[in-house]
């Protein structure tokens, strides 16, 4: 298949953009595959994908009705040219074709079966997952409960790309603005559709390779940080099971009340006591409809890796105290650059994901302002910010040409109680012992560079409790996420540490290890049977409402639709007015104007006030659904169809389209 081909050729092109834009040194005792791999994925995807996304917004702008045809056959084309002209090179030295030997990529063959092994349980596990909660069969997609409302703002840009021509690109449920969302993930799925793939496959495939891309980076920083494998392979465990002390209480109440068992087998809903727990805002189910968030960490876990090296350098000198930390700011060895090179690789990559995942971008930048306060190289991360901010400030300029939102002080995240104390009680009932026992954790290890790497992890959670970037605070909590991602590395190491003492400590490491993972756990039992059979969304791929819409909308039409979700209308990817109303206020739009608009639109029976409306509004289509309501209001058809003339009516009767002459 076409889509196939795309991402193979863009990990090619990814592996030689990887070792010669990064020049990332092999360490002993590391496996080098583990970072070349979704080095090469991930940079490869990220370039194709911006010069696929370039080369059919040109085309489009020329006048070209299927303007991906020419993005995709132009990268594609000429990543064919360069890797027969670099392999024939190399075959002609008597080298190899791939630029690393298997030698470097598996150094350690022993620790490498074993790491294989653990990574291969967890692709599987990833993929299986992944089709769980959304796959196609028999010609209906399925949503799973737990998901589907986040996947119908996505799969909705997808569609717009794949069956549409959305360039320059808009926000398909506010169609006729900007775009402020960051979209290019769903722009690859897309074109991977357009390519040949199915959307369920084209969507979990990508996904997985970037969730397990990301994961093997994290194990490979924790690894190196923690100078263990075992607790590298813990800090996954971690990951994918949330702490936090929900359980306990849970399971407590419930044995007060008497119904524990009865209770645990019959519940499908998230547990939690603080708000919006119950949305699964803390655990692996954000991975799951967020799913563009792994492949923009995938991104800064490379460059985090990179800077590492500064850190160590940084962190070896032999001074003490506040001599040590007087000379990483006030001598010449903390300022000078040690690599621009790596610093402006390091720019550009973060850089050009901020249309990815800007919630990544923001996370990475603020773990590396951590590092920085104690690396040597400091005017290599300023470097490396500078590039970063130019690039998502030109992309900024390219997409949003509207208002944007502006970024405010916001002290408590989401937090009732936003006294210290009530911060305080907040993080310790939605972590458990997580964060705040990573303060203490500070002081148990004495190595300078471990410590820097703790606070400077820290600083994503911190930036989530005094800034918002949204009119939801609630979105926030993935800079939340990302810090635990990060932090779980050295809740791994205390656990692997206790395992190597005697009796005592071993049962401690045991009890660190229930407390720490045992509601995750849960979690990822709910998101089983909440997104099992009876606990899903269907929508029918072959609708002839779908294809109507598809073949006679183009960008440049306006369709006016009940406040719908994830339906047979968002699947065409045609520009809503308003879809479902949440998804893009919490994006920065003005919904609530639009949705008075849209409420005179379908409860009026002043014709000329409708014709005024949707005159003004540039609506060009009007879809009624039988029955109807808006904002609460009963639509009423009779006003609409006596200007505007019927072009489409459902099967079943149940939908009508009208046509803005």
């Amino acid at each position: 298949m076409l889509g196939i081909l795309y991402m193979l050729l863009g990990s090619l092109v990814g592996r030689e953009i990887f070792e010669g834009l990064l020049n990332i040194e092999n360490r002993k005792g590391q496996n080098y595959i583990w970072l070349a791999f979704p080095g090469a994925f991930g940079i490869g995807m990220l370039f194709f994908g911006w010069a696929a996304y370039l080369v059919s917004w040109a085309a489009s702008a020329a006048g070209a009705e299927t303007p991906l045809l020419y993005g995709n056959i132009a990268v594609m084309a000429a990543a064919l040219v360069f890797l027969t002209v670099l392999y024939a090179g190399r075959f002609r030295n008597r080298k190899a074709i791939l630029s690393a030997e298997v030698q470097r990529l598996a150094e350690n063959r022993k620790l490498f079966w074993k790491e294989a092994a653990f990574f291969l349980i967890l692709a599987l596990f990833l993929t299986w997952i992944m089709f769980y909660v959304f796959f196609i069969k028999d010609g209906i997609l399925y949503s799973g409960f737990t998901v589907y409302g986040d996947y119908a703002p996505h799969t909705a840009m997808m569609r717009s790309f794949s069956l549409e021509n959305n360039f320059p690109t808009q926000y398909p449920h506010f169609g006729g603005e900007d775009v402020k969302y960051h979209f290019m993930f769903q722009f690859l799925v897309g074109n991977l559709e357009f390519l040949g793939l199915r959307l369920d496959l084209a969507y979990n495939i990508v996904s997985v390779l970037a969730l397990l891309g990301f994961l093997m980076l994290l194990y490979s920083i924790a690894k190196r940080v923690t100078g263990s494998g075992k607790a590298g392979a813990l800090t996954i465990v971690f990951f994918l099971f949330r702490s936090a002390f929900t359980f306990f209480r849970y399971v407590y109440e419930h044995i007060q009340a008497g119904d524990l068992i009865r209770t645990l087998k019959e519940n499908t809903e998230f547990i939690g006591y603080t708000a919006n727990e119950n949305w699964g805002l803390w655990n692996f189910n954000v991975y799951l409809n967020q799913r563009h968030l792994a492949f923009g960490l995938l991104i800064v876990s490379l460059v985090i890796w990179i800077y590492l090296d500064w850190v160590e350098a940084g962190c070896s000198h032999k001074e003490q105290g506040i001599c040590w930390l007087r000379n990483r700011w006030f001598t010449w060895e903390a300022w000078k650059c040690r690599s621009v090179e790596k610093a402006l690789a390091a720019g550009l990559l973060i850089g050009l994901t901020a249309f990815w995942n800007g919630a990544a971008v923001i996370g990475g930048l603020l773990i590396l302002m951590g590092f920085a306060v104690f690396s040597d190289g400091k005017l290599d991360y300023l470097l490396t910010a500078a590039v970063s901010v130019m690039f998502s400030v030109l992309q900024s300029r390219l997409f949003i040409w509207g208002s944007a939102v502006e970024t405010s002080f916001h002290w408590g995240f989401i937090v009732e109680d936003k006294s210290p104390g009530g911060i305080i009680w907040y993080l310790l009932q939605m972590s458990g012992i997580f964060f705040l026992g990573a303060v203490l954790l500070f002081f148990v290890r004495k190595k300078r560079s471990w410590r820097v790497i703790l606070i400077s992890c820290l600083f994503p959670m911190i930036f989530a409790f005094c800034v918002s970037l949204t009119p939801d605070v609630t979105v926030n909590h993935k800079y939340i996420m990302i810090s635990y991602a990060f932090l779980a590395m050295f809740w791994a190491e205390a656990a692997v540490s206790l395992l190597r003492k005697k009796i005592p400590a071993k049962i401690l490491a045991v009890v660190l290890c229930i407390s720490l993972t045992a509601t995750g756990i849960y979690d990822m039992w709910i998101i089983f049977r909440n997104n099992g059979p009876g606990h899903r969304v269907a929508v029918n791929m072959d609708s002839s409402l779908t294809d109507w819409l598809s073949e006679n909308l183009d960008h440049r039409d306006l369709i006016l639709t009940p406040e719908y979700s994830i339906s047979e209308v968002t699947m065409s990817g045609v520009m809503m007015y308003l879809g479902w109303p949440y998804y893009a206020w919490s994006a920065g739009y003005d919904t609530y104007g639009r949705a008075e608009k849209a409420r005179e639109i379908y409860t009026s029976r002043d014709k000329e006030k409708v014709e005024d409306l949707v005159d003004q509004e540039k609506i060009t289509y009007i879809l009624f659904e039988e029955g109807m309501s808006f904002e609460g209001e009963q639509g009423i058809e009779d006003t609409i169809k006596e200007i505007y003339p019927r072009v489409y009516q459902s099967e079943d009767r149940r939908i009508r389209i009208y046509e803005v002459k």
